[in-house]
């Protein structure tokens, strides 16, 4: 497989997608990202937008298995990952495996749920394995997390902890659609309620293996690694660039993997060779806009991440 071949693959699964969805062209190409580059995706939006059917409809054209947790404040960490469970027939417990054990999981509404159901996550985000008991087990290859949230401002929701946060790969706004794709999602709303359009599996876990592998393989030159370094070691060092008091902490080197993985993986879904200055600047709001953490006086005068991230982007020479 080369990268035309790649792009063509990627045109069909958006064809694909757009049967059941209206619009949301950044969403689903954050999401073809995701999947290339190995790594969990936050989708943050208000109720209403199509988070949740996006993330249905993209795992009907993958074929692998899916399972889907709704997070509310009585979740508890065992409805997640699993249990022991005695048996008194035999008198053994037996381990009875979560909805985690799956290659996709779809977790709606992630911040709803209190932190210790967050934390039972953490293991699985990073190391691709839970422990139940006394016993480890590895998940299933790929796996990855496709979490909804509501903006933290809503009723009943719970900060997600700082560690977690920092296991997404990306963190994707969800904005409202334009009036047009508004209309045309009313038509479909109708046309669904008679007959809904049907999605086809239209990619395997070989190829999104074969995929990966070409993403891997993209060239970057020496140069974009340093720019890709520079830039978030910036968010750190804020006061050089005029931010001096606006960030709490800035992204962690987790963060300089994961851009240089998103751009690798932006430049193969434009049918490019090589990865250059562009696919890192489009990509690195959403690669950091929840790893850096403004600070009070930031918040205080309406300061927020993807402002700094912007000034950053601005001010760092491009190779």
């Amino acid at each position: 497989m080369d990268v035309i071949a790649a792009r063509d693959i990627f045109e069909r699964l958006k064809q694909e997608v757009h049967k059941q969805i209206i619009g949301q062209e950044y969403l689903i190409e954050r999401l073809f990202v995701a999947l290339l580059a190995d790594g969990h995706v936050l989708l943050e939006g208000v109720p209403g937008l199509a988070k949740t059917k996006t993330l249905n409809v993209l795992t009907q054209i993958i074929d692998a298995r899916m399972s889907r947790v709704q997070f509310t404040p009585d979740l508890l960490p065992s409805d997640l990952i699993g249990t022991e469970v005695f048996r008194p027939n035999s008198g053994e417990f037996v381990i009875r495996r979560g909805p985690v054990f799956t290659n996709l999981l779809l977790a709606d509404e992630i911040n709803r749920a209190p932190a210790k159901v967050q934390s039972a996550l953490l293991q699985a985000m990073q190391e691709r394995m839970v422990t139940i008991g006394e016993e480890t087990f590895q998940l299933p290859e790929p796996f990855l997390v496709l979490a909804t949230q509501n903006p933290i401002e809503q009723e009943g929701t719970y900060p997600l902890p700082e560690a977690q946060v920092d296991r997404f790969l990306m963190k994707v706004k969800v904005s409202y659609p334009s009036l047009d794709e508004e209309i045309k999602i009313v038509e479909l709303a109708v046309q669904e309620s008679k007959e809904p359009p049907a999605v086809q599996k239209l990619l395997g876990l070989a190829d999104l293996r074969e995929l990966r592998s070409l993403a891997a393989d993209m060239y970057v030159d020496p140069k974009i690694y340093r720019y890709v370094v520079t830039l978030v070691q910036a968010s750190r060092e804020t006061a050089r660039y005029g931010l001096e008091g606006m960030v709490d902490w800035g992204a962690s080197p987790r963060a300089s993997v994961a851009l240089q993985a998103c751009a690798r993986a932006l430049a193969l879904l434009r049918g490019k060779v090589y990865v250059s200055p562009d696919e890192v600047k489009e990509i690195a709001p959403d690669v950091l806009r929840h790893r850096i953490l403004p600070s009070f006086e930031a918040e205080a005068r309406g300061i927020t991440s993807e402002q700094i991230i912007n000034t950053l982007l601005k001010s760092v020479t491009v190779p």
